[in-house]
């Protein structure tokens, strides 16, 4: 029991070293991309050696790192922050770190599922726009996009530069307004057969699913989107307020 326990800790405690490393690496603390010795890691975090190397263990499962004997523990694997403080496309998110490209893989006029047409606001049978992306970031599969769009909005994106733009400009100049508020869900999964293949990650790797239903500056719902990232190469970021009463009291 006292072996088992010992091990438990040592597990615990290789998980908190790893949540800390993980945020200096999206961070890019270190300089170069190379990590310090294990031995300085130790004597950062109060760890043992072996903790160390097991936090180590953890990030390199996850695709961060690279242990080379001789060379030590070096970045393998860029994560790009994505806000949630704001709604933005893609392209204006990430501006700051290289292109974003659209493949479109399929654009057509559908009758949507019931599900759908509720969420739009549309009556039943009303058509829409079905819209699937693969959207990359200097050349890197980044997320597949799937996209239903209100039919009067949606119809002159046919003859629009989808592969460079993002469709949250485009719906604002076919509207004539801009875009006001989104419904947002995140959630974690599993990269199916089919995802996996398209995002060129491994088979059951884990994706950041995001739901997201955005409405025109009128309150009108236009765009409802399934997101599938690559959780290996995008980090969620945001800044939260805590609300008060009037007099800065907490509720």
């Amino acid at each position: 029991m006292g072996q088992m326990a010992a091990a438990r800790r040592r597990a615990d405690r290789a998980r908190q070293v790893a949540d800390l490393l993980r945020r200096q690496i999206v961070h890019g603390i270190f300089p170069h991309g190379r990590l310090p010795p294990e031995a300085a890691l130790a004597s950062e975090f109060g760890a043992s050696r072996n903790t160390v190397r097991d936090a180590l263990r953890l990030l390199h499962e996850e695709g961060l790192v690279e242990r080379c004997p001789g060379v030590g523990t070096t970045v393998s694997g860029e994560k790009y922050p994505h806000g949630l403080h704001q709604l933005l496309g893609l392209a204006e998110t990430l501006h700051e770190h290289g292109q974003v490209t659209n493949q479109v893989r399929t654009m057509t006029v559908i009758e949507p599922p019931s599900a759908v047409s509720t969420r739009l606001g549309l009556s039943p049978g009303e058509p829409v726009i079905y819209l699937e992306r693969l959207r990359r970031l200097n050349g890197l599969p980044l997320s597949l996009d799937l996209t239903y769009l209100v039919r009067d909005v949606g119809e002159p994106l046919f003859d629009a530069d989808l592969e460079n733009n993002d469709i949250f400009v485009l719906l604002e100049g076919i509207a004539g307004q801009p875009l006001g508020t989104a419904e947002l869900t995140l959630e974690a999964v599993n990269a199916d057969p089919h995802t996996a293949t398209v995002l060129e990650a491994p088979r059951g790797a884990a994706l950041l699913m995001v739901e997201r239903l955005t409405h025109l500056a009128d309150g009108s719902p236009v765009d409802l989107e399934f997101i599938r990232f690559r959780g290996d190469r995008l980090t969620m970021r945001g800044h939260l307020n805590r609300a008060t009463d009037e007099e800065g009291r907490w509720p």
